[in-house]
């Protein structure tokens, strides 16, 4: 059975105080929205629908990021959850198979969730998603006849048996695309929002006839964002799940709770993490490698061995071979380490090559940038950079060649070469102790003046 999706996303989302659609707003370096998508990527659907209002512009840019075959459909009243999924008709006009609902602000459905809601569809004309609440509060309840749904019970219409009621309703649904829109036809708006709710087609399935069930899912998987307080429940949610799954992988974190995971971090087996490590997107560490207390990384790749922090900074670009070395303050922008090169302290290498085996000397930059264009420094195999080395980009400097401390290097140096680019210092006997007792006089002097 082929299935499409369909992502309520207009919602201004007033009680975020943001001039940005609530949707986009992120967990772990990704939007709402895109967390939301990639849930339902798992059953490949057919079509994915997405219905934005506040910010469409904005929605549609970043749905299109996750999937560049997304539709977006404009819900430019909000009048109600089944009326924002009506606005999808034209888009799956044609298409048969089964729709699922999602909820852009609902961002952590699990795959294997959607996969049972899809198998019940099997034998239900209509599934919904609930799940058990630990505080029900004002959710709408579940209530069950057996195994078939006999309605949701909004909290403010239910009895007192029906509010102790702990199953209840996520808004997520299961239906195959002709009869919900059918049933969604049929939906009114007599209540006191004047709104026309999804939750209604539950009813009026049972009163046509059809079979309708409910799924249960754990509660985190509902947990939906409406506040920045939600946002950061949710991206705690995100890092508590992250974690664990890693910890499971064979991924070593000494201090878990402290460490900060991106969307799409990767890290392998053995791998070591320290305190107080932070990823931004686009990282993956290989099996065996140490990322030490501190260190923040973006868009690099880490192999097997290598060393990083801490203290260091890896920002895109950021490739580190194996058994590479980056030590503390040191900052690599758009570079490639290649294997047991070390950057051990205090150091910039942006936009360059360092070659096998290489040592870059503390306090070493490569100076890349002229104030409008960005140049390449290229470090050989088994180079020695002497410390404090400025490296005037475009330079090479060769295999096996070594470079002075202090030196400012401007132009290429040979392979096996000794580069020294500084003045030649000069000792004066005696003027230290001069100097000393001429400033000491000036300065009580001026002390003496202030009086």
């Amino acid at each position: 059975m082929s299935t499409a999706l369909v992502i309520l996303a207009a919602g201004k989302g007033t009680r975020m105080n943001s001039d940005l659609p609530k949707v986009l707003h992120p967990i772990a370096h990704a939007p709402m929205l895109a967390h939301a998508m990639r849930a339902g990527a798992v059953l490949s659907p057919e079509r994915t629908v997405i219905v934005a209002g506040h910010g469409a512009d904005q929605v549609e840019a970043a749905a299109r990021e996750v999937d560049e075959t997304a539709q977006v459909v404009m819900q430019s009243e909000q009048l109600g959850t089944a009326h924002a999924v009506d606005q999808a008709r034209d888009a799956l006009r044609g298409f048969t198979g089964d729709v699922i609902v999602l909820y852009g602000d609902t961002p952590f459905v699990q795959p294997d969730t959607l996969d049972r809601m899809i198998a019940a569809r099997a034998e239900n004309d209509l599934v919904i998603l609930g799940f058990e609440a630990a505080d029900p509060a004002r959710y709408g309840r579940l209530v069950m006849d057996g195994d078939q749904l006999h309605e949701i019970v909004e909290y403010k219409d239910a009895t007192e048996a029906q509010r102790a009621i702990t199953f209840c309703n996520s808004g997520l649904l299961a239906c195959d695309a002709e009869r919900l829109f059918d049933l969604i036809a049929q939906v009114g708006n007599d209540n006191a929002s004047g709104e026309y709710y999804l939750t209604d087609v539950v009813t009026l399935a049972r009163t046509a006839g059809l079979r309708v069930t409910a799924v249960a899912c754990t509660e985190d998987q509902t947990l939906g964002v409406n506040s920045r307080a939600d946002l950061a429940a949710a991206e705690a949610v995100f890092q508590a799940r992250a974690r664990a799954e890693l910890l499971d992988l064979g991924v070593t974190m000494t201090a878990p709770d402290t460490v900060f995971l991106a969307w799409d971090t990767m890290i392998g087996r053995d791998a070591m993490i320290e305190p107080n490590v932070v990823f931004g997107p686009g990282v993956t560490v290989e099996t065996g490698a140490t990322i030490r207390a501190f260190s923040h990384l973006e868009g690099a790749h880490v192999s097997r061995d290598a060393v990083v922090g801490p203290y260091a900074r890896l920002r895109p670009g950021a490739e580190l071979a194996e058994a590479a070395r980056v030590g503390n303050f040191v900052e690599i922008k758009n570079a490639v380490l290649a294997e047991g090169a070390k950057v051990n302290h205090l150091s910039y290498i942006g936009d360059a090559n360092v070659g096998a085996h290489s040592n870059i000397g503390a306090g070493t930059i490569t100076c890349n940038y002229d104030g409008v264009m960005k140049h390449q420094t290229e470090i050989g195999a088994n180079a020695f950079i002497g410390s404090n080395t400025m490296l005037v980009a475009p330079v090479r400097v060769g295999d096996r060649a070594m470079t002075a401390t202090g030196s400012v290097i401007t132009r290429d140096v040979e392979d096996e070469a000794l580069a020294v680019a500084r003045n030649r210092q000069e000792n004066k006997p005696g003027r230290a102790v001069k100097l000393f007792e001429f400033l000491k006089a000036r300065k009580a002097n001026r002390q003496k003046g202030a009086k």
